[in-house]
């Protein structure tokens, strides 16, 4: 496996996971989902060791009802949203928890995360989080292992590992896809 795709001139890896409203009977636009969901972890990337996670739900306003399939493929209920804090406090939570790392690449499975960020921050009027430019992992992982871009649970079997947790909630698929992260830079 060659771990040259994931060079980064940064001294971590911000492996971020987004949940997002949705629904499947094509009712609310795709480019009016929100983000109900945000899950990071930092991984030092020196050592690969993560150095500190961030979770945190999302209230939505254009649709603030989650629909039966969001909550079904999320297991987020309307009860953790309600509660939650709305985009501009959420992404001042997200800012003071990941500044404090210094340098780091915004890093994601795929370009979803980096789109709905960029969707949110627009319609919020919240400026853009990131000081570094985007790591794609999964095109990232596709190089590396020269096979066809695959989703988050075929890597982990590629690479035998399992995946923990519940799939489609933020924080668990942060943890997973830094699993992976580790895995190909810690390949001799």
């Amino acid at each position: 496996m060659n771990a040259a795709p994931f060079a980064i001139d940064q001294a971590h890896y911000l492996v971020v996971d987004l949940e997002a409203t949705c629904c499947d009977r094509g009712t609310i636009p795709r480019a009016q989902n929100e983000i109900i969901e945000i899950g990071a972890v930092m991984l030092c990337a020196a050592s690969v060791r993560m150095v500190g996670e961030f979770g945190c739900f999302v209230r939505p306003v254009r649709h603030p009802h989650l629909t039966t399939f969001c909550t079904e493929l999320t297991s987020i209920t309307q009860e953790q949203v309600n509660e939650a804090p709305l985009y501009p406090e959420a992404m001042q939570s997200f800012r003071e928890w990941m500044y404090p790392f210094g340098s780091f690449m915004f890093s994601s499975w795929g370009d979803y995360d980096r789109k709905q960020f960029e969707w949110d921050c627009e319609f919020h009027g919240v400026s853009w989080p990131f000081p570094s430019g985007h790591l794609n992992l999964k095109a990232a992982f596709s190089m590396a292992t020269g096979r066809k871009k695959m989703g988050m649970t075929q890597a982990l079997e590629h690479l035998g590992l399992s995946l923990e947790g519940t799939h489609h909630r933020g924080l668990d698929d942060a943890r997973n896809i830094a699993k992976i992260v580790q895995a190909v830079l810690r390949q001799p």
